[in-house]
């Protein structure tokens, strides 16, 4: 494997577990939604604000396309990129696609803790409001996320131990 692509709602690890692995691999790193706000020279929640999701989705898929001719590489994708277009099937055809399983339970502990500064989506969600939101968000992206080569959870040193120990056998 050359390419893996780490899928997964936000808070799930993506960017922790691409890191770590792309170390342990020795293979280099992209966070797709850094990349994008690199390209456009604003941030995420800028380009949702001022082009909207669809506009937002469609420079998405443009570097995902990107990134995927990219060899020996680990993508960390954004939460909903698996989600649109042919996105998941394309990846899937690009390389190996670990979905990090995280329950809802998990998911609101971990963006509890940094939702105010870094999630404007969370920040004036209380902590049942939160709960229903990633419980909903999950049951829309899950069909996707689903269709990932490996579906992984765990702790985040387990996980990149079991990601590891794949790729040696693949």
């Amino acid at each position: 494997m050359n390419r893996i692509f780490l899928i997964g709602y936000m808070g799930s690890g993506k960017t922790t577990i691409g890191k770590m692995l792309a170390n342990r691999l020795n293979y280099s790193f992209v966070d797709m939604d850094a990349r994008i706000e690199e390209q456009q020279f604003k941030s995420i929640n800028d380009i949702f604000n001022e082009v909207g999701e669809n506009e937002f989705r469609v420079l998405e898929k443009k570097c995902l396309h990107e990134v995927a001719e990219f060899t020996n590489v680990i993508i960390s994708t954004g939460g909903g990129a698996p989600c649109f277009f042919d996105n998941i099937n394309y990846m899937n055809s690009k390389g190996l696609t670990i979905y990090l399983k995280l329950t809802t339970e998990e998911l609101a502990i971990r963006l509890e803790s940094f939702k105010v500064n870094k999630r404007p989506l969370l920040a004036n969600k209380n902590a049942n409001e939160l709960r229903q939101f990633i419980a909903d968000g999950l049951l829309k992206r899950e069909p996707f996320y689903n269709q990932a080569t490996l579906s992984l959870h765990g702790s985040e040193k387990e996980i990149v131990n079991n990601i590891c120990d794949y790729v040696k056998l693949n």
